[in-house]
């Protein structure tokens, strides 16, 4: 199976139903960069010479150590991983194990749930930059009841949330169990001026409240951390 080879692809709508997010972290060899890159568009035009169907984005990420890229595609639910109908992905088994895996320092492999309400409706098309906070918590339940009302109060003051929240599922001792992804268009959209999630907030519920609410969500958060990833357009199909 090509999920076993790091690329696993199906793609489903954005709309406002759950759906399972699969995310492959890939960490490339020091200095393999562009040969990583040139690999997985050399698979990419053979998936799209044998009429490849499903869809995929790859993000590199921004910041950190490393050259760190992450593969993601969506399923409707789990049943979807016992499908092996993608001829395609079989047909160019053998770009992966030549062109990419010899690039490949290391995978990790995820799986999130998406939380409709409390999220926006998906990435909108213009999205060329994420920016994703993640939590490991304590308590999912205070967590998600700090998530539940600043999402309120950006639904009150601009009739939407800012982003796409995600529950982890499973995963290893340092894999966050919340994110969110924030979408932008690109590098010049983070100039733009505008209230934070606290200010937004206390614009809407008062200082009392404000106050309160971060005291919840600092006692339910262990860690925190947050990086921005910027859409490969050139790898994604």
């Amino acid at each position: 199976m090509l999920l076993i080879l790091i690329l696993p692809m199906v793609m489903v709508s954005q709309e406002s139903e759950s759906f399972l997010l699969n995310m492959s972290e890939i960490t490339v060899k020091y200095g393999h960069t562009v040969q990583f890159m040139e690999g997985v568009k050399s698979w990419k035009k053979c998936y799209k010479e044998n009429d490849g169907k499903e869809e995929w984005n790859m993000w590199r990420r921004v910041q950190g150590k490393g050259s760190v890229f992450t593969l993601t595609s969506a399923m409707l639910n789990w049943a979807e991983m016992d499908e092996d109908n993608d001829p395609a992905s079989k047909a160019c088994r053998m770009n992966v194990v030549n062109s990419i895996r010899p690039h490949v320092e290391s995978i990790e492999y995820n799986i999130a749930r998406s939380m409709p309400d409390f999220s926006i409706a998906g990435l909108p098309d213009d999205t060329g930059l994420v920016w994703v906070y993640n939590a490991k918590v304590n308590n999912s339940t205070d967590f998600k009841d700090v998530i539940k009302q600043t999402s309120m109060a950006f639904k009150k003051a601009e009739d939407s949330p800012r982003g796409v929240w995600y529950g982890v599922i499973g995963g290893a001792p340092e894999v966050s169990d919340y994110f969110v992804a924030i979408p932008y268009k690109n590098f010049a959209d983070l100039d733009k001026d505008r209230d934070n999630v606290w200010e937004v907030f206390e614009k809407v519920n008062g200082k009392k409240k404000t106050d309160e609410l971060r005291a919840k969500l600092r006692a339910c958060v262990d860690s925190d951390w947050s990086y921005m990833y910027e859409l490969m357009t050139e790898l994604s199909f």
